[in-house]
């Protein structure tokens, strides 16, 4: 171990689960990164410890001001081998998350050398399926105790790590019905959608469960402001291929800037498509169809990495993507990144980083 992070051996370690039964964010590891935050001492006491609960005061200024930013990245086994995929990316987004919310940033070099400790420490519990990855959760929420509203003064971050199975259980990838929401809002250009903060989600929730309450699989969230042009689907961002072009959603300070939407958009133009990023509106999206020039539409995150939609429904107008198949683009999107992921196909583009071992 690094002399700067210290480790805390756990009395027993757990038993691994079953890696054909796997699902996501259900299963933890035996060990998780610590680091805290005094404004007197600044960020310190880096430590790899035993996952386990942790210690809130009822008053934390976390559960009742919202101060708590969270990223979710993978590492793979290749071979003998553990690598993470582009997890600076995803270290220069919480920083940004922090800054949104006054909230101290990271030293994000110190932090990646953590996370790989971590993970070399527990590189047993990298499952090996085809599919199948180590979830990584870390987060950052205040824990001063007290009650007024201003930034904390103290803070801890934790990376805990979840085995998990392949989102489509095989490797088929299966099309959504989303329903496009028209009369809740996910931001506000101004506000916070562009970071990672918790809120964001807590504040989806009714529009989520409402849609799945009538058979959708997720919510397309429309602008704040007119309610007219697309910006999300769910937690992940959109994509659409229109007259061969692969178009998204430009950022414009209320759609989160996601590392698989960048990396999407880096590799679609490495495969040959042209890409377009501006806005796109939802009554466009429909005259597109009608022309028969919408072709294929998709969702990238992390936890799916590229989702295809197969149906959408806006207000009393439902359209079917490409007859609810799999477009050949996405399918191609999907094929070329996951298989530089996993190690199946070479990485040009310097994204997969080996976990060390120490």
């Amino acid at each position: 171990m690094s002399d700067k992070i210290q480790f805390q051996q756990r009395e027993q370690l757990k038993e691994k689960p079953d890696q054909s039964k796997l699902t996501f964010g259900k299963v933890f590891t035996d060990y998780m990164l610590s680091f805290e935050y005094s404004i007197d001492k600044g960020w310190h006491d880096l430590q790899i410890i035993p996952y386990g609960p942790i210690e809130l005061a009822p008053a934390a200024q976390v559960i009742h001001y919202g101060q708590s930013v969270f990223e979710g990245l993978k590492a793979y086994k290749h071979g003998d081998e553990v690598v993470l995929f582009r997890p600076e990316e995803n270290f220069k987004r919480i920083n940004m998350s922090l800054s949104r919310l006054k909230m101290p940033e990271i030293d994000e070099a110190l932090l990646l050398e953590g996370l790989k400790q971590l993970i070399d420490v527990e590189r047993d519990w990298v499952p090996e399926g085809e599919g199948q990855s180590l979830y990584i959760r870390p987060f950052v929420y205040a824990t001063q105790e007290g009650l007024g509203v201003h930034p904390s003064h103290e803070y801890r971050l934790l990376i805990i790590l979840s085995p998990s199975g392949s989102y489509y259980g095989g490797d088929s990838l299966r099309p959504t019905k989303i329903y496009v929401e028209d009369e809740y809002v996910r931001a506000v250009r101004g506000g916070v959608g562009y970071a990672k903060v918790s809120g964001n989600y807590a504040a989806s929730l009714l529009a989520q469960s409402n849609a799945n309450a009538e058979g959708f699989d997720q919510v397309l969230w429309l602008d704040g402001v007119e309610q007219k042009y697309i910006e999300e689907v769910g937690s992940m961002n959109i994509f659409f291929v229109i007259d061969n072009k692969v178009v998204t959603p430009e950022l414009n300070g209320s759609i989160l800037p996601g590392i698989t939407r960048k990396t999407v958009l880096e590799l679609a133009k490495s495969l040959g498509y042209e890409t377009e990023e501006r806005r796109v509106a939802i009554d466009e999206l429909y005259q597109y169809h009608k022309e028969g020039r919408l072709q294929e539409v998709f969702g990238t995150g992390t936890a799916a990495v590229i989702s295809p939609v197969g149906e959408l429904q806006f207000k009393d107008e439902k359209i079917s993507i490409n007859n609810n198949q799999t477009g050949p683009i996405t399918q191609k999107l999907y094929d070329h990144y996951t298989g530089i992921q996993s190690g199946k196909l070479e990485d040009p583009y310097g994204w997969r980083v080996v976990v060390p071992r120490y």
